[in-house]
């Protein structure tokens, strides 16, 4: 009887993820996206919520005229230009704090892979 072709692949030590995992370039590669997503999240959860609070609570505020449109108008597309700036800065910053050190934790990990 003849063996599979992938047999040898089964045969050989798998990967130990746990370990990679608990190496520190993982760990500062999690707590730099945690450092910079987490307070922004946070920024902008607070920044909409005033927003629902002030609509639904402040009306006479909200519809006070204010460069041609009412108050509430302009909060309503501040939503929209922080929502792109929160993506752009965001994209900004990964290409160049996250993105490298990324590339270098996936060569470590395919280096192990193909010397496993």
């Amino acid at each position: 009887m003849t063996e599979p072709a992938d047999a040898h692949e089964l045969q050989r030590d798998p990967i130990d993820y746990v370990a990679f995992r608990d190496r520190p370039e993982f760990h500062e590669l999690k707590h730099r996206f945690r450092r910079f997503v987490f307070p922004l999240a946070i920024a902008f959860m607070l920044w909409f919520l005033l927003y629902v609070v002030l609509a639904a609570f402040a009306h006479e505020f909200m519809v006070t005229p204010l460069l041609g449109m009412n108050v509430g108008l302009w909060f309503g597309l501040a939503q929209f230009v922080t929502t792109f700036a929160i993506t752009m800065a965001y994209v900004r910053f990964a290409n160049r704090r996250l993105d490298p050190r990324t590339t270098a934790l996936r060569a470590d990990l395919e280096a192990l892979e193909e010397n496993r």
